[in-house]
């Protein structure tokens, strides 16, 4: 907050004072003032009274006969962090989207870059707090169904997995796309010539979603079918290279069946499954790879909260991903299921460690920041919202193993899936 002195009434006192750390501030009307000479260590006072001028410096009197300066020319530029806290109070309630502060009340945008005091060995530490979170998360589900008595038949994956889903899908929409939509509003990008701006991005994105999938299930299609009628047997009564007659068709798989053909169809049904899971997960560690970066350059005011939100945010993320990495088939080995987890145990740390290394540059209302940030969120959100709905929600239960599954499954599958979009939103409101 800076105040020039032309636009300060007379001061003859400053009253509702109030400290921030060890800093106090009061205010003439609506108009607030830093002031310099009491302490941590003394009781600060209420109020200063019969304040006089000391050359170009403001003096007041403090209850016990002190004088106290009164920084009328600004505060002291040191006190960003504490500033920051003064006006979420003020403003009703800063707080960081996206890496960017959104301040609801406020009367002006600053759109320039704003210089904070960041603890950086608290950044540096807690990044491998998240990279442990993460890991945990997404390894749990693999690990437990190779070497438990997990199946992803059972009651507990079932819940596991709806959890995920709804996880997904809340990710979606009121992280993703309610974040770019706050992006793409921001006073410092100006107005928007278009206004469906975010929904047409999220649309591209899910677009995209769609069109990977589609050619993919096209292509293992056409392998199957090209397999198919490679190994396929020849007519009754015609005769091999060998001389021999062939039995009719289907006869030899009846009688010793064909384990190559078997097993090239597991293999493609895999292939089709594992590139779902992979549009997931790309949609995943863009996401992710924001949220390291944003998590990094917020203020100190707010950034151990946003860090608690984003650990119960990686936490379920990983979770989610985990339970989809975890159905695939047998055919995908279980190396390169680990691989795919290790890449969305990395890539929040990685975020934030690129976050560490720009954090004395970063400007989050910066046009380009806002346009490039916006566009992933919106991208991604549409990529998760295909995935959320279509891959996971729809094929589970409306043609999977919840179409036609009991009571109990079913119950225990609507509850996780509800859990899971309501955890997920709530945690929305500070992330």
């Amino acid at each position: 907050m800076t105040a020039t002195a032309a636009a300060i009434p007379e001061i003859t006192a400053v009253s509702s004072c109030h400290p921030h750390g060890t800093v106090q501030f009061c205010q003439v009307g609506t108009t607030e003032f830093q002031v310099i000479g009491p302490t941590a260590t003394e009781e600060f006072a209420p109020q200063y009274t019969g304040c006089h001028a000391h050359d170009a410096e403001t003096y007041c009197f403090a209850p016990d006969g002190s004088e106290v300066q009164v920084l009328v020319d600004g505060v002291d530029e040191n006190h960003s962090g504490d500033e920051h806290a003064h006006e979420e109070e003020e403003t009703g309630g800063c707080h960081f989207h996206a890496g960017v502060e959104h301040c609801p009340g406020a009367e002006t945008v600053q759109c320039l870059r704003t210089d904070r005091e960041y603890n950086i060995p608290l950044r540096v530490g807690l990044l491998f707090v998240i990279l442990i979170t993460s890991a945990i998360g997404v390894f749990t589900p693999i690990l437990a169904t190779r070497f438990t008595r997990l199946t992803t038949r059972s009651l507990l994956f079932t819940a596991l997995k709806q959890f995920g889903t709804g996880v997904v899908i809340s990710t979606a929409f009121i992280h993703l796309f309610t974040h770019a939509q706050l992006l793409f509003a921001n006073e410092c990008l100006g107005e928007l010539g278009y206004e469906g701006t975010t929904a047409a991005i999220f649309m591209a994105g899910l677009f995209l979603a769609f069109l990977v999938e589609y050619v993919g299930a096209r292509f293992v299609g056409w392998r199957k079918r090209t397999r198919a009628s490679a190994l396929s047997t020849p007519e009754l009564g015609e005769e091999n290279s060998d001389g021999k007659t062939a039995a009719p068709a289907g006869e030899e798989h009846a009688v010793g069946g064909d384990g190559h053909a078997d097993a090239q169809l597991h293999a493609a049904t895999a292939v089709d499954e594992k590139l779902g899971v992979v549009v997931l997960e790309a949609g995943v560690i863009f996401h992710s790879l924001l949220i390291g970066l944003t998590l990094v350059v917020a203020g100190d005011s707010f950034f151990l909260t946003l860090f608690a939100v984003i650990l119960f945010h990686q936490m379920f993320e990983g979770v989610a991903l985990g339970t989809c990495i975890a159905a695939l088939p047998d055919a995908v080995a279980l190396m390169t299921k680990m691989l795919m987890a290790a890449a969305f145990a990395l890539i929040t740390p990685l975020g934030m460690g690129i976050g560490i290394g720009v954090l004395r540059n970063f400007n989050g209302n910066d046009r380009s920041t806002l346009v490039a940030i916006g566009t992933l969120d919106a991208l991604s959100a549409g990529i998760l919202a295909w995935v959320g709905l279509v891959e996971m929600l729809a094929r589970d239960w409306m043609g999977g193993a919840l179409a036609k599954a009991g009571v109990v499954r079913t119950a225990v599958g609507m509850v996780s899936l509800v859990a899971g979009l309501v955890l997920m939103s709530v945690l929305g409101k500070w992330a």
